[in-house]
């Protein structure tokens, strides 16, 4: 090129040049390995030097990015003013809204094997009421939550497109209420607490009292049975001192020995039959001893008693 920029020689190969040029290839490898494939084959884009980012972005990105942005930034203010946990309580969440306008909210819940417990109660264990859509409903996690009930032993819930949920739960059976430092509790028969007593519906169970009682309710049970026609009668057994049991009986104690319980309650029975001892004006009776029976008076009875043998003490004649 000369000063006015114009090339000296033609830039059409004549035949010296292309004769040059040939005898370069034969010299150098490479040069005669790209000579073997045409121009046209390989296809290069080039982007001029000074096109910007925004030059090659879609258009209308900016407008996309900008209203994405302004979205999310409301999300954001949404949440954090607990405006959003607000509305989960009072609507449901978003999938469950969307679900329910499209007709797949749950309408209908199936309760099978429901015993003990209230409808209520299973609906609340479950986390399911009106804001639940089937679609978006766990079961798994429904699940889970009535297992964490300790009154039901086993639970499967499924779904029923497009509106019906089914729940399948066995409930444990309970045996007796225990009490200990003022609370009631309803136990299983291996003394395992099931539920907490809340209402009426437990209120005709056996009742044990104390520490430990409910493991040894076993013990109690056939305690009751040895009472034979006593037996209803027997409002309560407390377990004294890890050791020994009173029986409550239309008011009266029954202290019960700690070796052989079941003998010392068929001499209970005999002398009921006998002498009907639990008629009389008593509120104790202490079977501990083998060989006697005590029996503690009203403080009417006392008081009656005190005065019949200060009355036999004035008498002319009476032993003084």
């Amino acid at each position: 090129m000369d000063g006015g920029g114009r090339f000296p020689e033609s830039l059409n190969p004549g035949p010296a040049r292309a004769a040059g040029v040939s005898a370069r290839l034969a010299g150098n490898p490479l040069l005669r390995f790209a000579s073997r494939f045409p121009s046209r084959a390989l296809s290069v884009r080039r982007v001029r030097g000074g096109q910007s980012m925004a030059d090659r972005l879609p258009r209308g990105t900016g407008l996309v990015i900008v209203s994405v942005s302004c979205a999310a930034l409301s999300l954001a203010g949404f949440v954090a003013s607990g405006r959003y946990d607000a509305f989960v309580a009072e609507q449901g969440r978003p999938l469950d809204v969307a679900a329910r306008i499209a007709g797949f909210g749950v309408k209908r819940v199936t309760i099978t094997g429901i015993s003990r417990m209230y409808e209520r109660e299973v609906l609340a264990a479950a986390g399911i009421d009106w804001r639940s859509s089937v679609p978006f409903l766990d079961v798994n996690e429904a699940r889970e939550r009535l297992l964490r009930v300790p009154l039901i032993a086993q639970a499967s819930v499924r779904k029923i497109y497009p509106n019906d949920i089914a729940i399948t739960q066995i409930e444990r059976e309970p045996a007796a209420l225990w009490q200990k430092d003022g609370v009631i509790n309803v136990i299983a028969a291996d003394g395992t607490v099931i539920d907490a007593m809340r209402d009426d519906r437990y209120a005709t169970l056996p009742l044990v009292v104390g520490e430990n009682a409910n493991a040894k309710l076993p013990e109690y049970l056939a305690l009751v049975a040895a009472a034979g026609p006593l037996a209803e009668r027997i409002k309560a057994g407390t377990y004294v001192s890890g050791r020994r049991w009173t029986l409550k009986l239309d008011g009266i104690d029954v202290r019960l020995p700690e070796d052989d319980p079941a003998g010392a309650l068929a001499r209970l029975v005999r002398l009921e039959r006998n002498e009907r001892l639990l008629e009389k004006d008593i509120i104790a009776v202490d079977l501990r001893m083998a060989d006697r029976v005590v029996v503690r008076l009203t403080e009417e009875a006392a008081a009656a008693r005190a005065e019949a043998q200060q009355q036999n003490k004035k008498k002319p004649g009476a032993p003084t």
